[in-house]
């Protein structure tokens, strides 16, 4: 009992940040910390998105909150149907869309109604209609069993509670042979105490990311073949202090801390993973 109302004060402190940044309409962040003087473009640029991927999208879609730049990598076809874990104001889901064209289908789920505002009227405002958004949480998907094509997100998953539960909804919509193309933030060691107990880290996709063998084991388990890898970067060295909340940063200071005692830890990954 005690592990599911901590799981919920998770949740509901996930959907105030983002709440927050819905509302601000203009980050400049990168997955919900603050990048001070940073644009949301200047983000998204050394996330991995090209010029022609911003200019693709709506203005007031892309908040810079990634920590890669998925959809390039998914292939995508015209008329297949996509769903995007935790759409946001719809960034990933509008790229997508101009892929699969009319013929084509976009589903974006995400649990906080002011960006789901955001992400439709974003969709009004460009003209896609075959781009929806549902409302909905990650591990309970409102999207029928075997109906899509491909799964993306980016940077969502490790705030999720149960990334495992994740990874089996993600496996239940797809099609078998239906592929899966993710950026996430894992670990590839141990977080020091003030930054893994820090509220602010986990919502800023950090303090709650899994460390690499158990996270990719969970998708084999939940019904992927072997996930094939295709960016793996030190997020601390491409964003340094951005890629963490200030409040954080005067933390770790106050502790005796700095960006070199997370070197090589916190990973920004890319990966595909094909539904068996």
């Amino acid at each position: 009992m005690a592990e599911k109302r901590e799981e919920q004060e998770i949740v509901n402190k996930v959907k105030e940040r983002y709440a927050r940044i819905a509302e601000l309409g203009d980050c400049g962040c990168s997955c919900g910390t603050t990048a001070e003087g940073a644009t949301p473009d200047d983000v998204a640029r050394r996330i991995g998105y090209d010029d022609r991927a911003l200019a693709q999208a709506p203005e007031g879609a892309n908040l810079g909150l990634g920590c890669g730049a998925p959809v390039g990598f998914l292939g995508l076809r015209a008329g297949e149907t996509v769903v995007d874990l935790g759409s946001g104001a719809g960034f990933d889901a509008f790229l997508a869309a101009r892929e699969v064209g009319p013929a084509g289908r976009v589903i974006g789920v995400d649990m906080t109604p002011a960006m789901l505002e955001r992400a439709r009227a974003n969709a009004a405002k460009a003209g896609l209609p075959w781009v929806e958004f549902r409302e909905g949480r990650l591990d309970a998907l409102p999207v029928e069993t075997g109906s899509v094509d491909a799964v993306t997100s980016n940077c969502v998953i490790n705030l999720a509670p149960d990334k495992a539960a994740v990874f089996r909804e993600a496996a239940r919509v797809l099609r078998r042979g239906g592929r899966m193309v993710v950026s996430d933030i894992i670990l590839d060691g141990d977080l020091p105490a003030v930054v893994k107990e820090d509220v602010e880290a986990y919502v800023g996709c950090i303090a709650g990311a899994m460390r690499r063998g158990p996270y990719f084991v969970a998708i084999e388990a939940a019904g992927f073949e072997s996930a094939e890898i295709l960016k793996d970067v030190d997020y601390v060295a491409a964003l340094g202090e951005d890629a963490l909340p200030d409040d954080l940063l005067r933390k770790m200071r106050d502790s005796g801390l700095g960006l070199g005692d997370l070197a090589g830890k916190i990973r920004s990954v890319t990966y595909r993973a094909v539904r068996r």
